[in-house]
């Protein structure tokens, strides 16, 4: 099952998508386990919303959880789920800033995928308790994979190809797990690590990209707005 964003914001600013990398490493240069590292990029993410909804960013569409962060240790992936849970529960702060939750990621009936059902129940809420804001598009990629998403569409392209839909660019990009978002302008990926992590690939053909040594948890409205220049000069 996708579920559908219902309506684009009304503002017409960038898309900004971000890859959320350092969390643990910024725990272990402070001594900290690297649960804590994670607690301290959903706090700081947080506050990226703040900033990016504050700087006229339309879509920002934040790297939450891949389909390969499932090998994690066992105790370390029950407290991310835990944070999303929490992320997806802000519901007070989201509406107080205008911003609408938009989720992807393997749709939860299909083979395969594995979001837990109350983090499942936490999207939903989120997704509906929000659905009336008008602001910044807040896509949370959880259960996430590019390719696994490629895949799906391609898949689903040619099974229409059998009954006469040609199979076309914008065909396939109709079964993208949520078709209405547009291209990403910006991509953002902290702690010093220069790629792309299957995020994203269809979307970010023409984008930008910013690299920055900052961990996720150490970056502020200074370094986004190096970010932003990119694409605002």
């Amino acid at each position: 099952m996708v579920l559908p964003m219902n309506s684009t914001p009304s503002n017409h600013g960038p898309h900004v998508a971000c890859i959320m990398d350092g969390n643990g490493r910024w725990a272990k240069r402070r001594g900290l386990p690297r649960t804590a590292g994670h607690t301290a990029g959903e706090e700081n993410l947080a506050e990226v919303v703040r900033i990016a909804s504050a700087r006229g960013v339309a879509y920002l569409t934040v790297f939450g959880f891949s389909t390969e962060n499932w090998v994690r240790p066992k105790a370390e992936v029950r407290h991310i789920l835990s944070l999303h849970k929490r992320l997806f529960g802000r519901i007070e702060e989201l509406n107080a800033n205008n911003v609408r939750i938009n989720w992807i990621g393997r749709p939860f009936d299909e083979p395969g995928a594995r979001t837990p059902a109350f983090v499942q129940r936490a999207i939903r809420q989120a997704i509906s308790d929000t659905a009336a804001n008008t602001g910044m598009v807040l896509t949370v990629a959880f259960d996430y994979g590019s390719r696994a998403e490629l895949l799906r569409a391609a898949q689903l392209s040619i099974s229409e190809s059998i009954s006469g839909i040609p199979i076309t660019t914008l065909n396939v990009q109709s079964h993208l797990y949520s078709p209405e978002l547009p291209d990403v302008d910006l991509l953002i990926r902290t702690s010093g690590e220069s790629r792309i992590s299957n995020f994203l690939l269809w979307q970010i053909s023409k984008a930008k990209v910013y690299f920055t040594e900052r961990s996720w948890p150490d970056l502020d409205a200074n370094e986004i707005d190096a970010a932003l220049a990119l694409i605002r000069q």
